[in-house]
């Protein structure tokens, strides 16, 4: 009984580390599309407030899906799950879906 609850032990750490880097990794897709979506949505001219709307709303729900992408790595960093280079995609996304909502084109 006990060599099964030490090799159940053993084996739920990288089965853990796994499915939070797997939940992570599909996180930061989430957030990359939306981010790239607010990235490729171009203005015709100053008039157009619609296209502009659509930027920001595309950066607001990429920011909605990576900031819990951040308290999770945040959370599996902080046990000693995973490294803290984690860190940086979320951080690339987060500053790239901000300076698109600011610098978007205003009508």
């Amino acid at each position: 009984m006990a060599e099964q609850r030490i090799s159940g032990s053993i084996l739920r750490g990288p089965v853990v580390t796994v499915a939070s880097a797997v939940l992570l990794l599909l996180l930061h897709a989430g957030a990359g599309f939306f981010v790239l979506g607010a990235l490729l949505t171009e203005s015709e001219g100053s008039w157009d407030r619609t296209v502009t709307d659509t930027a920001r709303l595309w950066a607001v729900l990429g920011l909605a899906v990576e900031l819990p992408a951040v308290a999770v790595t945040a959370a599996c960093v902080a046990v000693g799950r995973l490294r803290r280079w984690w860190y940086a995609p979320a951080a690339a996304l987060v500053l790239t879906a901000l300076a698109r909502m600011v610098f978007a084109p205003r009508p």
